[in-house]
């Protein structure tokens, strides 16, 4: 193993998903009223289709522009996703109007090309700042909230490891933090 990845994994750890409803109302709050309206999109759609920081980046407006149903070839497994954006149709459809002169669903001020994962990075720790939520944010947050929300409500592993490409059940519960919550809970209520 390599010191590069060795990094990246320990980043990932520290990453971690927005579990309380509550904090996550408060992120988008903040995003919305404190950063900007398509720093609020960027999370809306993250936490809504799990889709990677470097795969949400690369979206067009003509990508997503009228659409409830999308295909996306994902950058790291260049494999095809189905995502829905019905859910979130109307909001997206509201900030696709306030878009000029770009053809990036999230442009950057500089130049005509999207914003960067560092800015992306900066943009979800202020608004994270602001309302109290801990260590433990980075653009991953978003993918991870949403495995995290989908397996909370429909307890589907198996389904989630597909959707998140992921080679085996196990590695979808650590990714999402369900297994050190769980045995988290469980110690706290063993006795003996």
């Amino acid at each position: 193993m390599t010191a590069k990845k060795s990094k990246k994994e320990a980043e990932i750890k520290d990453v971690q998903p927005i579990r309380s409803l509550e904090k996550l109302n408060d992120m988008k709050w903040s995003l919305k009223r404190h950063c900007s309206e398509r720093d609020y999109i960027l999370f809306l759609i993250g936490i809504n289709t799990g889709l990677r920081v470097s795969d949400l980046l690369n979206l067009k407006i003509s990508d997503i522009k009228g659409k409830k149903k999308i295909s996306v070839k994902e950058g790291k497994t260049e494999k095809k996703r189905e995502i829905h954006l019905a859910n979130i149709y109307d909001e997206l459809n509201t900030y696709l109007s306030s878009l000029k002169g770009t053809e990036w669903l999230f442009p950057s001020r500089k130049g005509d090309k999207p914003i960067s994962r560092i800015q992306a990075y900066r943009q979800l720790n202020k608004a994270a700042g602001m309302v109290d939520i801990p260590d433990g944010i980075g653009t991953h947050t978003m993918r991870k909230t949403f495995g995290y929300w989908h397996y909370k409500q429909f307890k589907d592993v198996a389904e989630l490891q597909l959707i998140l490409n992921h080679s085996h059940p196990q590695i979808t519960l650590k990714y999402i933090g369900i297994t050190d919550e769980q045995i988290e809970n469980n110690l706290k209520s063993f006795v003996l």
